[in-house]
């Protein structure tokens, strides 16, 4: 997306950090708290997508019902699934924040991949395993993807799904700010 950068579009990742911290900091990890976090999020990126700003929403939706809810208010047209597959093990090998040891211990309930189910999406635009791929191949192919897509990238919503591990990791641990993430897509 660094061309598309030059070319003056906008780029937004919205992730957990950002939104569990402000808008959704009332959610926890319930059924019915997942449905609302994912709507809001779904609210709030059709809002950017509706002003022209490529939104990039990095979170683990554990259902495909979910992700149907969220394609429904962003738009089919203007909703893309990408698949972030990781087994588990690496997942915890990641966890820089512990979270997965604390859902190990019964302190964080209904944590996806240990205390609740996930359901792989049925049709991703694109899967990434990356536990087989760097964070460049994964951009790379992203990015290739995205070129073969023919989308106009004004208006493209990429809702990205993860397993048990989040695109922010990457970003966390490289210390990017949104828009070096923008441009290294």
């Amino acid at each position: 997306m660094k061309i598309e950068h030059k070319r003056g579009l906008l780029c937004r990742i919205l992730d957990g950090d950002n939104i569990r911290s402000g808008i959704n900091n009332n959610l926890g990890f319930s059924a019915e708290d997942r449905v609302e976090n994912i709507r809001r999020i779904a609210e709030i990126g059709k809002l950017f997508v509706d002003t022209g700003i490529i939104t990039i929403a990095a979170f683990i939706s554990p259902g495909n019902e979910l992700r149907q809810m969220a394609a429904r208010i962003i738009g089919i047209e203007d909703f893309l699934e990408i698949y972030v597959s990781t087994p588990l093990v690496e997942c915890e090998k990641r966890d820089v924040k512990g979270l997965y040891a604390k859902a190990r211990r019964g302190e964080i309930k209904n944590f996806t991949g240990i205390s609740a189910p996930f359901e792989a999406p049925e049709h991703p635009a694109l899967s990434l395993d990356t536990s087989k791929l760097s964070l460049e191949e994964s951009v790379k192919s992203l990015s290739i993807s995205f070129v073969k897509w023919q989308l106009n990238l004004r208006i493209l919503l990429c809702f990205i799904v993860l397993v048990k591990i989040r695109l922010s990791w990457y970003v966390w641990q490289r210390r990017l700010s949104i828009r070096e993430r923008c441009l290294s897509l």
